[in-house]
């Protein structure tokens, strides 16, 4: 039986982002410190390559086995992911002995309708 899951995509105009275009109006408090701690974690190099191989391998997600090769160690790999999966960025799963990792469905879109240019 697989464990292999089809993953939604996702129109940006219908999520919900963390906060409104930066255009549209200045951010609160809380969404500065929200959308901060997303934009800091993707601010490392390594985190910003793990999560690309994340988000571009086939099938939306990926082994820890198959993205490990960054220039770091294993344990430096874990630490960066941990990172991600904490600012909200990464889902994972544990299957057997390997961790799979996942862009949270939404993230992409929801940045990405942040930083458009409002029209």
């Amino acid at each position: 039986m697989s464990n292999t899951k089809v993953l939604p995509v996702l129109d940006p105009a219908t999520v919900a982002p963390c906060c409104p275009p930066l255009t549209e109006r200045p951010l609160s408090a809380e969404e500065a410190e929200r959308t901060a701690g997303m934009f800091k974690a993707l601010g490392d190099p390594v985190r910003l390559r793990l999560f690309s191989l994340v988000a571009s391998h086939e099938g939306g997600e990926a082994c820890v086995c198959d993205i490990s090769d960054v220039g770091v160690s294993q344990p430096t790999v874990s630490h960066h992911l941990k990172k991600l999966r904490e600012a909200g960025l990464l889902t994972s799963e544990r299957r057997g002995t390997w961790v799979y990792y996942r862009v949270e469905p939404s993230v992409l879109a929801a940045m990405g309708q942040m930083l458009r240019q409002h029209a």
